[in-house]
């Protein structure tokens, strides 16, 4: 009985899981660590510059923004298949299979805060994965 419980558990689940709406165009997922120092700061700047130049450059049903946080135990599958780490951006378009992790323009950014090229790159990038 125990058994038969615990399968139609993981069925309830797993149907609940394919049931969600598959997201139209690419999702940006931006991997983030709960810092309590000064680079809390600037990981939740980045963040928010990220976010806006999304919303700013791209309707939501085309482009979504998503905040991955890596002490979050839940999002263990999502840290490993992207190999995650602080400030990692991956953008995801499900319905092609594509992924591409920015990351590199992102740690650009950071070390240059040159807002207008890190715009002009990430917005390429999107439309090129779209």
């Amino acid at each position: 009985m125990k058994k038969i419980s615990l399968l139609v558990l993981a069925l309830i689940i797993s149907v609940g899981a394919m049931a969600q709406k598959p997201t139209k165009g690419v999702e940006v997922l931006y991997f983030k660590a709960e810092l309590a120092c000064c680079q809390a700061k600037a990981c939740n700047n980045l963040e928010s510059i990220t976010k806006a130049i999304i919303e700013k450059n791209f309707k939501s049903d085309k482009v979504s923004f998503k905040t991955i946080k890596l002490a979050d135990q839940g999002n263990k599958p999502l840290i490993d298949l992207y190999k995650a780490k602080s400030q990692t951006v991956v953008l995801v378009n499900a319905k092609k299979k594509k992924t591409l992790d920015v990351s590199d323009i992102v740690r650009k950014f950071a070390r240059h805060n040159d807002q207008a090229t890190f715009e002009k790159e990430l917005v390429a990038k999107i439309k090129g994965i779209l």
